[in-house]
């Protein structure tokens, strides 16, 4: 049976996760989304994924702050994209 990547998806919106998510598994992927640092911690502790999709503005822990906890932890390796409405030139260097 052929691998499946598994996409991960961390966004506050409802709206935008369920938009990345319907377009990304009418293409065929394996996708889990949801809403927080909290709850990407919880999934990621029990399972690993191919890709993270991550929001840079979220309440709480931001995606900044998400992205370097997983540069240093077990998922180090695991691509990052970070979706974002930003458009500042300082914001995109810092992702």
């Amino acid at each position: 049976m052929a691998h499946i990547d598994h996409i991960l998806i961390v966004d506050d919106d409802r709206e935008i996760r369920e938009l990345v998510s319907a377009y990304l598994k009418k293409n065929g992927l394996r996708v889990t989304a949801v809403a927080d640092g909290r709850q990407m911690r919880t999934f990621l502790e029990a399972n690993t994924v191919d890709l993270i999709i991550l929001d840079l503005m979220m309440p709480g822990d931001d995606g900044l702050v998400l992205s370097r906890e997983l540069r240093v932890g077990r998922h180090k390796a695991t691509p990052i994209v970070m979706l974002t409405a930003r458009s500042d030139e300082m914001d995109r260097i810092i992702g």
